[in-house]
């Protein structure tokens, strides 16, 4: 007798409970995620003030926004901190990767050396970063109390420079975290490759930056996508460490949105300037999830 096909559409007792322990996370997420932003959108085309209300001003809101010079410096210091974040850490972490993974008896030592900053909070990394970097209490201080008196370093209280004191913060958090997403890609590389490569004559230098690091696509595009999302959506860090100053100039799209929702009252504007946020993110993360829906 021929067995019967089994229907892929056929619900087995295990299927069902699956779903129903998914079932109250998936209700969460529709609820907590999709709507909000559904309501964050409809409120970014209503002249929402202190309170929400529904006059609709069609796209006036996201008109006012960028004719706001706040909004272009937020805009600028985004870009800055964006392209300066993912670059050092995209190289530290993959130049970490490859001496961990070149001496592999270091790992269990060096590996949580470098990943236990992830665990801690932005707005701990932040206090701590900004305390070392007061010129009062910090880094100058302390040199000059070694009598190197010309010694200066007051890029946090500098409108110039302090978003790259955010940008050292961030770095200094997370690229022990990239390093370990490219250490996961080294592991994966085939072995058959790269033994191919050392047969023909092919030098360390060779080995890693024509064989190696080419196989690496996935993991790049991971640590792309994961840092700039990070980075569009950063608050608590630039909270903590420097508050948007000196004045606006390490302003962020996110403490811009936070300023004019909950403090300015012009809830509207606010709205639209998330919903600004939340059109880029979808921009960086459609390669990823065209990349997965490809199966690469």
């Amino acid at each position: 007798m021929k067995m019967m096909k089994k229907s892929k559409w056929r619900i087995t007792g295990d299927d069902l409970v699956a779903r129903s322990v998914l079932l109250p996370t998936v209700i969460l997420t529709m609820v907590f995620v999709y709507a909000f932003i559904a309501y964050t959108i409809l409120i970014s085309f209503t002249g929402s003030k202190m309170l929400p209300n529904f006059n609709w001003v069609g796209i006036q809101n996201y008109v006012k926004l960028f004719k706001l010079g706040n909004w272009h410096i937020a805009l600028r210091n985004m870009l800055v901190f964006s392209i300066l974040y993912i670059g050092i850490c995209t190289m530290l972490g993959l130049f970490l990767a490859i001496l961990i993974d070149l001496n592999r008896m270091g790992e269990k030592i060096f590996r949580p050396i470098f990943l236990y900053p992830m665990a801690i909070s932005f707005i701990v990394t932040g206090t701590a970063w900004k305390w070392f970097l007061d010129p009062g209490i910090g880094l100058e201080r302390i040199m000059h109390l070694w009598g190197f008196e010309a010694f200066k370093f007051d890029w946090i209280k500098n409108s110039d420079f302090a978003i790259y004191t955010v940008v050292i913060a961030a770095v200094w958090q997370v690229t022990g975290y990239v390093m370990t997403m490219f250490l996961a890609g080294l592991r994966a590389v085939d072995d058959a490759t790269v033994e191919s490569a050392v047969v023909e004559g092919a030098s360390g230098f060779q080995l890693y930056f024509k064989v190696i690091i080419p196989q690496l696509r996935s993991s790049f595009l991971s640590v792309i996508v994961i840092l700039g999302h990070m980075a569009i959506k950063s608050y608590d860090l630039v909270v903590a460490l420097t508050s948007g100053g000196p004045g606006r100039s390490s302003e962020l799209p996110s403490t811009f949105m936070y300023s004019y929702t909950f403090t300015r009252n012009q809830m509207g504007i606010g709205a639209s300037s998330a919903v600004f946020m939340l059109f880029i993110i979808g921009i960086i993360i459609t390669p990823y999830i065209r990349a997965q829906m490809k199966g690469e």
